[in-house]
């Protein structure tokens, strides 16, 4: 039998099969309604950027479990890390007690995040969670209240996370009241920000300005190039701390470990998570020495910086740093290339925009405006032959393999992005006489 890894896509009947059907009535049956399930997906086991369900059917994984699996699902390196710490120990609450894969892994997190200051790190166990702890950190350190975060951004569901969200209305519908003093600027306009700060929210009263890097579930925007150091900038100015959310774009995924090296800014707290330990929930706040100076007792955590977590963060790293870095650059221009390829072929795609394999492509309707029904077809019909994709923003899809992605794997997404997209749109593509895949060979 071919590795899993190395396979190519492979549907043997309808989907769902027979055993993912049995799968999904269960399923219906006990778990909360409020989960978004794409489309009927019962996983068994991954390995790569390869997927197989329950049924046997394969698939190409563009999604890495949102932005996830950096690695590589059940990464051998990663696997056999997890196994030797389990062996050793599985829990012992860092809260109270001490052990060494935690100290180890902040270290490396100190040393690797932006910035020559001195930093202390803060586990915690999902990104939600890694934010919670930041706006704390934020409120606590500086005295202040407010906070300042933007339209289109998603920090996370639970309280404090979502009153900084500023993404669907469906997150926040039937919530209220959220957490008070949370103002929300337009993403990428510095002059918005100056004019909350003008009218509505008093730069001595604001603790930190939350942002991130690229805007992932407001739909993968990358900012104008001088949106980030001015917002450095404006906070340094006004003794504002400048929070960055690299929970989807951390660890690799634009093609160097954080986003925000792209612009050569740092942040005074760093929210981290998804990437950072392969699929094991993990999370954590980096901040600046003098600016992570609660005290003891003030905040914790059970479960955050488990060692086992801790152990496959520490091996996810030293793989993306070694040799996913710069095969995400490789694979991004590749993939970034086909899929320009296909939007010149007047398809459905009007922009394509991100960095290493942090990409989205926005789908517009006929009329031009953002046609998120369209958007759904056209994700359904890829991944009933065999490509992952998920959606973002108004009308996006998002581009977020693994890693470890190859160039054939990369050829062949495109072909079936590229045939999904003629059969969701007809006469898209026969307008221009051509169908535009494969296409983008490898860089």
């Amino acid at each position: 039998m071919t590795a899993l890894h190395r396979s190519d896509p492979r549907i043997l009947g309808p989907l769902p099969g027979p055993l993912a059907t049995r799968w999904l009535r269960r399923d219906d049956a006990v778990m909360s309604p409020s989960y978004t399930r794409t489309y009927p997906l019962v996983v068994r086991r991954g390995s790569g950027a390869m997927i197989e369900d329950v049924d046997g059917n394969r698939f190409l994984d563009f999604t890495a479990g949102i932005a996830v699996t950096n690695a590589g699902h059940s990464n051998r390196k990663v696997v056999e890390a997890i196994a030797r710490q389990a062996r050793r120990l599985i829990h012992m609450s860092g809260t109270d007690f001490y052990y060494e894969p935690q100290v180890r892994l902040a270290e490396r997190l100190a040393r690797r995040a932006p910035g020559p200051e001195a930093k202390r790190v803060f586990f915690t166990n999902s990104g939600a969670e890694a934010v919670e702890a930041a706006l704390k950190l934020a409120r606590r350190h500086t005295g202040r209240n407010r906070a300042m975060a933007f339209l289109g951004a998603f920090h996370g569901r639970t309280y404090g996370a979502l009153s900084l969200s500023g993404s669907k209305p469906l997150q926040r519908r039937g919530f209220a009241p959220l957490v008070p003093e949370i103002h929300h600027a337009r993403y990428g306009d510095l002059e918005s920000v100056r004019v909350l700060l003008r009218s509505v929210c008093p730069p001595e009263e604001l603790a930190a300005i939350f942002v991130e890097p690229i805007q992932g579930e407001g739909g993968y925007v990358v900012p104008p190039a001088g949106f980030l150091p001015g917002l450095r900038a404006l906070c340094d100015e006004h003794g504002i701390l400048l929070v960055l959310d690299e929970v989807q774009s951390g660890f690799g995924r634009t093609g160097k470990l954080f986003a925000s090296e792209h612009w050569g800014v740092a942040g005074d707290i760093v929210c981290l998570a998804k990437g950072i330990a392969n699929g094991l929930p993990l999370g954590a706040i980096v901040a600046k020495a003098d600016v992570m100076d609660w005290p003891s007792g003030s905040h914790a955590s059970t479960f955050g910086g488990n060692p086992v977590a801790c152990a496959a963060a520490l091996a996810s790293l030293k793989l993306i740093e070694r040799r996913y870095l710069a095969n995400c650059v490789r694979r991004g221009v590749q993939l970034r290339l086909g899929l320009e390829a296909i939007a010149a072929a007047r398809t459905p795609i009007k922009e394509v925009r991100g960095l290493g394999l942090m990409i989205g492509a926005e789908i517009r309707g006929a009329s031009g405006e953002p046609d998120p029904h369209l958007r759904d077809r056209i994700i359904d019909l890829a991944f009933h032959r065999g490509l992952l994709l998920l959606p973002c923003g108004p009308s996006t899809i998002r581009f977020c393999p693994p890693l470890c992605l190859t160039p054939r794997q990369v050829e062949i997404g495109l072909s079936i992005l590229d045939r999904a997209i003629e059969d969701a749109a007809p006469g898209a593509l026969a307008e221009a006489g051509r169908s535009a895949g494969p296409m983008a060979r490898p860089v």
